[in-house]
């Protein structure tokens, strides 16, 4: 069984839907609601046609597909520059420190500041996998794969780039950091805020929201333990970011606290490691395994795949690989290590 990667194309928005109903809240890239995703789909259409090499305001949504079957079974999205449509809000974990000469004390407050700091970075997100396929390294297929694409179409993407995680979501589909936090400001449960947020974008959180920063030791214990803190399951999300060099830095969600990552782009591995080679042939029987990429823009196809570079500055892959992307001897393809 074979999976590859490839631009999501108008007719994917069954599918799609199917898999955003299956989210369980918190994913606002991925709203289970047809009319949202279908302009996903139509402003992605737009981004691959757009033909200015130029760093813009494009959406890229990749669907993951079962080669033999057709099937849609993952989802991932790339934004270019973020806070063009509408602000971008994060929290940021900042410290204060006062001191008492008369009382020979210091104290250190920690405070969370509403800031547009991250506004014009690029984004990848909206990473999700059918539960029936979280095996056999796809969701690191689908993750990684972005930044091939990235780094395939460098001058489309900013210089810094992030990635927002999902954070603590309770048995009721609550979140306990915006009911310490945002919802007490207002009257709105966190799914009806996500969703609004979803579908119409966050611009309610600065007309409501009071732009004084709020002390964390006035928040209760159940918000103040969430800061900063992955849905447990994206901790492995979390780690993958790692491994390719994004850092927390105290920036977190409005809505539910998690965390979010960021890296300066040309420092993420998998962008920083990618390369391009002539294909020399496509019947290696063993090599070092990698994630194959080829094409451009709504052409783009990556899957995992072996290779072999030569002294020559060529590649040789596997026939299993070279179908799924549909390459012959003389194609070019970019590929990392896996």
């Amino acid at each position: 069984m074979t999976f590859a990667l490839r631009a999501a194309r108008t007719d994917d928005l069954e599918p799609i839907y199917e898999m955003a109903k299956l989210t369980g809240g918190g994913f606002t890239n991925l709203p289970p609601d047809r009319d949202a995703l279908s302009a996903k789909l139509d402003r992605t259409a737009k981004s691959f046609a757009r033909r200015e090499d130029e760093l813009g305001d494009d959406l890229f949504l990749l669907v993951l597909e079962n080669t033999a079957t057709g099937e849609v079974r993952g989802t991932c999205q790339l934004m270019t520059q973020v806070g063009q449509q509408w602000p971008f809000y994060s929290y940021r974990l900042t410290t204060l420190t006062q001191h008492s000469q008369e009382l020979d004390r210091t104290v250190r407050a920690e405070l969370l500041s509403l800031v547009t700091d991250l506004e014009g970075c690029s984004e990848v997100g909206g990473l999700f996998l059918h539960p029936g396929q979280r095996a056999g390294g796809l969701g690191l297929l689908l993750a990684r794969s972005r930044y091939l694409f990235v780094a395939m179409h460098r001058l489309r993407f900013a210089d810094r780039i992030l990635a927002e995680l999902r954070g603590i979501i309770d048995e009721r589909g609550g979140s306990p950091f915006w009911d310490g936090v945002a919802g007490r400001f207002f009257g709105m449960s966190f799914q009806e805020a996500d969703y609004f947020n979803a579908i119409h974008g966050n611009q309610f959180i600065a007309d409501l929201m009071p732009k004084h920063p709020v002390y964390v030791a006035m928040l209760d214990d159940h918000a103040r333990g969430v800061i900063g803190m992955p849905h447990p399951s994206g901790r492995a999300a979390m780690k993958m970011l790692e491994n390719e060099g994004f850092a927390y830095e105290g920036y977190l969600d409005i809505f539910d606290g998690g965390p979010t990552m960021t890296a300066r782009t040309d420092r993420v591995k998998s962008v920083e490691d990618a390369t391009p080679h002539r294909i020399e042939r496509c019947d290696l029987d063993y090599g070092e395994r990698a994630i194959l990429a080829t094409g451009e823009l709504d052409t783009f196809r990556a899957a995992y795949g072996m290779r072999e570079i030569t002294p020559e500055g060529t590649i040789a892959i596997d026939d299993t690989a070279a179908q799924a992307l549909k390459l012959a001897p003389g194609d070019e393809v970019w590929s990392v290590a896996r």
